[in-house]
């Protein structure tokens, strides 16, 4: 699903216009990075939790070369799907 499927989606399901969905769903994802960044966890019930995760240094190797290079540590957003999101799947 594409950002443009779900606004469709949030739009038919909910009676606004297109343009209306689109602000609701910009404001939602807005929400989200923000209290991701802020609190470094999110939790919305019955969907799963957002949290910050820290990746440590590590060697990697470019496949053009197969010259070694270090990557850089570095901090990525991870999911857990809640109990009831994994059991409808």
């Amino acid at each position: 699903m594409t950002k443009a499927d779900l606004i469709e989606a949030v739009s038919k399901s909910t009676g606004l216009s297109k343009r209306g969905a689109s602000n609701a769903v910009d404001a939602t994802i807005a929400s989200i990075s923000k209290g991701i960044k802020k609190e470094k966890r999110l939790a919305l019930s019955g969907f799963g939790t957002f949290t910050v995760r820290k990746r440590k240094s590590r060697l990697g190797r470019n496949p053009r070369t197969g010259e070694e290079i270090k990557i850089a540590a570095s901090r990525t957003v991870g999911f857990k799907p809640a109990p009831a999101l994994k059991t409808g799947l």
